[in-house]
């Protein structure tokens, strides 16, 4: 099976088991906008969770804040959103379709990777223990070449972006002989900028309403709240403060499912710190977040950092965590170092003074910030993708598992009566009753125990819970494990507390604070 394949699989996995449904779909959907069912609002909401308590509970200079998704348009003006908010696009003539520019360069360049990678691989099918990979990169005269290829165009695209050169990009996709996926062609337009902020009219008439815009990222009511926030708080240098919201962007090249949408939750982190520090606090948060992401399970491998060719116009420093998704190495979070630029822009619009007064100096300034940003969809595919999992038994039959990590999980038990009489219902609604209050919790007596089992495999939920006849005579249960199958007889009593170890995110904060 190709990783296109898988891919196509885990989307149809996601609506046939209530994780992810089209938005709209009774009116054929909406682009690139999808809904969470019942599932899947249960995973992100866990997801958040894990990043929220691992950033406000486990860090005492750590806030969070709730800000309005309407803020005030010179907000916008000050951030560079207004100006330079944009995409270079590039349309071809005869599909019609749309992409980005820069997208495009960077999927060729992959591509040339992959092409090494290949030649890596069977080099070392061919030479067996003896491989040498790095004598091998280093002489080949086809990875050599294809590296010089990727290597020149690379070196152009960085200087194209540097200084805008929206004509240099087109060339470059016109070199590399890029070719439209749907037509097959190389008739390109232009490259040109198209600005993704959404934007409406706030006021009582059309006459007097004003242009406003739907936040293309959280940040921004992070920063005009500095103030408020570090005085009511009393907060000291260093400190952060952390917000989980709603974002919009008006992304004409949509694409991968929930990987680019228009309507996206963020989580983000500002971490102020004093000036001359911030490459110090750069690289902690790098190691951090990175351990945060790892800690969840699903291969040191299938991680890496990925540092900005281009700095962004408030940045002096920036990488991006990758995931390896079905379609590749892609951005799932990212950690900037913001200078002062923010602070700084919003002091200058405002006319108000935005600075911290540090007792230790004796001087007043405006603080330095450090942000880590990521993506609750882009996590919540991550996690969809390194779960999903297709096994076949030994007794020759399939199933599908998703092997989510159990405190993510959307239900952590299903509680089964083997059979819908003799009273095993009613101790199965008991045993249900005495875990809901801690636990999401889902009741099944449809169709034999084994397809119950599958159906659970296939939404992730950790632990099957049988009530059969036995339990009546002795108060214990079969505990039937995800992962590995296993069967257990335990007795009721101990359940809330096998479960409650089994599911709790501890392991995980743990592991992040090693």
């Amino acid at each position: 099976m190709t990783q296109e394949e898988l891919f196509k699989k885990l989307i149809a996995h996601c609506k046939e088991y209530g994780f992810i449904f089209p938005s709209s779909e009774i009116y054929d959907g909406l682009g690139a906008v999808y809904d969470y069912g019942q599932n899947g609002v249960e995973l992100k909401n866990n997801i958040k969770r894990y990043w929220w308590d691992s950033m406000v509970k486990l860090h005492e200079n750590i806030v969070g804040i709730d800000a309005a998704i309407f803020m005030h348009p010179k907000t916008w003006e000050a951030s560079g959103h207004v100006a330079a908010f944009n995409d270079p696009l590039i349309d071809n003539k005869d599909s019609k379709k749309r992409y980005r520019a820069d997208v495009l360069i960077e999927d060729w360049m992959a591509k040339q990777d992959e092409k090494i990678q290949k030649e890596v691989d069977k080099a070392r099918k061919r030479f067996g223990e003896a491989f040498d990979e790095a004598q091998y990169r280093a002489t080949s005269p086809r990875v050599l070449d294809i590296a010089a290829k990727r290597d020149a165009v690379h070196e152009r695209f960085v200087k194209a972006l540097d200084e805008n050169d929206l004509t240099e990009l087109r060339q470059i996709i016109l070199d590399c002989e890029v070719v439209c996926p749907i037509s097959g062609t190389r008739n390109w337009t232009d490259v040109r900028q198209f600005n993704l902020m959404f934007s409406t009219q706030m006021g009582s008439t059309a006459e007097g309403a004003s242009t406003i815009y739907l936040r293309p990222e959280t940040a921004q009511g992070i920063f005009v709240n500095f103030l408020n926030v570090q005085k009511t708080g009393r907060m000291k240098l260093p400190f952060g403060i952390a917000q989980i919201g709603k974002a919009f962007r008006n992304e004409i090249v949509a694409r991968q499912f929930i990987f680019r949408m228009r309507e996206f939750e963020q989580m983000e982190m500002q971490f102020f710190v004093q000036p001359g520090t911030e490459m110090k606090w750069w690289n902690e948060w790098k190691n951090t977040r990175m351990a945060w992401h790892r800690a969840l399970g699903f291969g040191d491998e299938n991680y890496r950092f990925h540092d900005h060719d281009k700095l962004a116009h408030y940045a002096n420093a920036a990488t991006d965590i990758e995931f390896n998704f079905p379609f590749g190495f892609k951005e799932v979070e990212g950690i900037h170092s913001r200078t002062d630029f923010d602070l700084g822009r919003h002091q200058e619009y405002s006319g108000k003074k935005i600075q911290y007064f540090d007792p230790e100096r004796g001087e007043n300034y405006v603080p330095y910030v450090v942000e880590t940003s990521i993506g609750v969809d882009r996590m919540f595919l991550q996690i969809m993708s390194a779960a999903y999992c297709e096994e076949r038994l030994e007794n020759g039959e399939e199933r599908v598992v998703l092997r989510i990590p159990a405190c993510l999980a959307p239900t952590k038990v299903a509680v089964m009566p083997l059979v819908k009489k003799d009273g095993l219902p009613e101790l199965a609604q008991s045993i249900i009753d005495d875990l809901k209050f801690d636990f999401n919790v889902a009741y099944d007596e449809k169709d034999s125990i084994g397809k119950r089992y599958r159906r659970q495999d296939a939404v992730g939920t950790p632990f099957c819970i049988t009530v059969d006849h036995q339990s009546l005579e002795d108060g214990t249960v079969t505990v039937r494990h995800r992962d590995s199958m296993q069967q257990e007889r335990i007795a009721i009593s101990t359940l809330h507390q096998m479960v409650e170890q089994a599911t709790s995110f501890r392991p995980l904060y743990k592991k992040i604070k090693e």
